[in-house]
């Protein structure tokens, strides 16, 4: 059984030596971690080619040409740098857990690996120094995980650093239009729950670190309130992510689909086509929601109104 982990670093150095130790601790030792460095600055490059000289698993793939591509081409070029059985995405900030790849692959190996396969766990989430802000992330911040294509077209629960996917699922994300992709832990377990298994495991894996430079962060009530100080942007925002995750969506249309998910995803992804009573009709046949009942009532109230679409649209959302 071949296991690839994929780590895509920028600027990582105050962090980075920290996640490849715990990386090193895994309980499941057969392992090779693919690097790619996305034009860096710091001393990430040397930090990478050290680890590199001291373990011969770990791979820096890119230590002469370090173009920068951005987060979501970056995981797609090492995830198409070399096959593997099973795929583990890491970021560089963060810490695993010693059982995370074992406890990962046990569960992936229950099913058909001929099928597209997603397994994903919950995540601690901490500050700088890693003390505990919160036990959970996913009850935290999403109130569930979501384990349907239903509930991950609106909303996605899952974080790449959790996130374990089989060669099935890898083969199913062409190169295409990555421009539309969000982020690709959301995209590929578009792709598992389309066509195959979208798993959640009710165990932290992971400590989820909490820092400036986060790329994306957990929710935080500095955070909120900020949004809501500009309702304008909010609405904006609320708009980006509908507008993106339908868009998002339409990729999956491009491959091989069993009819009834076929029918789901074109009812989202052209849900704002349709009359406001055909809008309404479609909401309320498929359900389409957010994981809190208040973001829910906010989506349904603006597909069904459009408040502010037309703006959007005309001026886009600048964050």
């Amino acid at each position: 059984m071949k296991v690839n982990i994929l780590m895509s670093t920028y600027n990582g150095q105050r962090f980075l030596a920290q996640q490849l130790d715990s990386v090193l601790k895994q309980t499941y030792k057969d392992w090779t971690l693919l690097i790619r460095d996305d034009g860096s600055s710091d001393r990430t490059p040397e930090i990478i080619a050290d680890y590199a000289s001291r373990d011969s698993r770990i791979h820096f793939i890119n230590p002469d040409k370090r173009e920068n591509l951005g987060v979501v081409k970056n995981f797609y070029t090492l995830l198409k740098y070399q096959e593997a059985d099973f795929y583990f995405f890491c970021d560089q900030d963060d810490v695993w857990l010693p059982e995370k790849l074992e406890v990962c692959l046990k569960e992936g190996q229950k099913y058909s690996q001929t099928a597209p396969l997603l397994v994903y766990t919950d995540l601690k989430i901490v500050n700088q120094g890693l003390a505990v802000l919160h036990e959970s992330m996913i009850r935290t911040q999403s109130d569930h995980a979501n384990t349907s294509l239903l509930q991950e077209l609106t909303e996605n629960t899952v974080t790449g650093g959790v996130a374990m996917i089989n060669q099935a699922t890898a083969e199913n994300w062409r190169g295409k239009d990555l421009d539309k992709v969000i982020m690709h832990d959301w995209y590929l377990a578009l792709v598992a729950a389309a066509k195959g298994t979208l798993i959640y495991l009710d165990q932290a894996t992971e400590l989820y670190r909490q820092h400036d430079n986060n790329v994306l962060g957990a929710r935080t009530w500095s955070k909120r309130i900020k949004n809501w100080l500009q309702p304008h942007k909010l609405i904006a925002k609320y708009w980006w992510l509908i507008d993106a995750s339908q868009k998002q969506a339409k990729l999956l249309l491009n491959l091989e689909l069993a009819l009834t998910e076929r029918q789901l995803i074109e009812a989202y992804v052209y849900l704002l086509d349709q009359s406001w009573r055909q809008r309404r009709r479609i909401l309320k046949q498929y359900g389409f929601a957010k994981n809190r009942p208040f973001h829910t009532l906010v989506f349904r109230t603006l597909v069904t109104t459009k408040i502010g679409y037309r703006h959007y649209q005309k001026y886009g959302y600048q964050a």
